[in-house]
């Protein structure tokens, strides 16, 4: 048998992996480090805005293999892309009111997205060439995506109660869950070479194996509603639970251990590695931005515009030759996107 090779653009694995991991540079707590880009100021937890057209609505937002920041617009129906400096374009997707949901971007220089509405799941090249393929079974809900070690993009279907993977060429394959209605949402690449999801419904947290092997793994607490998932750089598999107001880590056996947020009913709901490592989070209802080490300790800051509804984070874009300090998130109450500082200037 001969395998096909896949060429796996250097800008595309950077990207993939920065996503995935973020963009450590592995400081101790609050010290400055030299490779950290100095064409910015602000301290420790400042924050920027920069403001989108009226009713875009920003919700899931990834880092590209052209080194943007490229995230869905489920208000407008668009996929957006910003440099580092801000600069805007936006690329209308084909199918009207597709419901386009959370964007990945993928090792064959593309980003996916997926399209609830519409049953779809898109991809999208760095010069904006948008194409979509429907999902086999009707109904399905495409929502989370993430990019596969295997080369291949793995996505929840919120309805249809399966995980999909889709390889670079469109070929679908469903794998449905043993749980009947678990409604999987997000979904993540774990270091132990499985894909992590969550069941929002179910009040799991599930892996899939490359070739569709299942296991699902009951959280302690009733109704917590997990909704996020990233892999940490501990090793271990990282979530939100937006009900039950905690962040929460799982190991490969299912060993759960759970941390609770300070503020109240702040609904935590998107999840990422940052420069310096550790794991920043949104607050939906919080209307923050949240810092957890892996030793549990949680740091809060306010955003500056009330009712931002804070919804996908990711770590900002590297300089030339340097690390960037920030991550970025979006902001769907308020029609933006903003930069948070993760590490102080050297």
């Amino acid at each position: 048998m001969h395998l096909k090779k896949r060429f796996v653009p250097r800008s595309s694995l950077l990207a993939v992996c920065a996503s995935l991991l973020g963009a450590p540079v592995l400081a101790s707590e609050g010290q400055a480090v030299p490779w950290v880009c100095r064409d910015s100021q602000g301290t420790l937890g400042s924050i920027e805005e920069l403001a989108l057209p009226t009713g875009s609505g920003p919700l899931s937002i990834t880092l590209g293999p052209d080194l943007a920041l490229w995230y869905t617009l489920a208000g407008s129906n668009k996929i957006g892309r910003a440099t580092r400096d801000g600069v805007v374009t936006e690329f209308s997707l084909p199918t009207p009111a597709a419901g386009v949901q959370q964007i990945a971007a993928s090792f064959d220089g593309h980003l996916w997205f997926t399209e609830l509405a519409a049953n779809k799941v898109g991809r999208i090249a760095p010069n904006g060439t948008v194409t979509e393929f429907p999902l086999p079974q009707r109904g399905s809900s495409p929502a989370g995506i993430t990019a596969g070690l295997d080369g291949n993009v793995w996505f929840t279907e919120l309805v249809g109660n399966r995980i999909g993977r889709i390889t670079p060429e469109g070929v679908i394959t469903e794998f449905l869950l043993p749980t009947p209605g678990a409604q999987p949402r997000a979904i993540t690449q774990g270091f132990d070479g499985h894909l992590w999801f969550v069941e929002q419904a179910a009040n799991k947290v599930g892996s899939i194996s490359p070739d569709g092997v299942i296991r699902e793994f009951d959280l302690p607490v009733a109704k917590a509603g997990p909704s996020a998932i990233v892999a940490g750089l501990d090793g271990h598999v990282w979530f939100t639970e937006q009900a039950g107001n905690r962040i929460s880590r799982i190991t490969s056996d299912g060993v759960v251990t759970q941390f609770s947020l300070p503020t109240e009913g702040s609904q935590p709901n998107a999840l990422a590695v940052g420069p310096d490592g550790q794991l920043w989070f949104t607050q939906l209802a919080g209307n923050r931005i949240g810092r957890i080490t892996y030793a549990g300790a949680i740091t809060e800051y306010a955003l500056p515009t009330p009712g931002s509804r804070p919804s996908g984070i990711v770590v900002a874009p590297p300089g030339r030759w340097c690390v960037d300090a920030h991550l970025w998130f979006t902001a769907r109450g308020t029609h933006k996107l903003g930069k948070i500082r993760a590490l102080p200037v050297p």
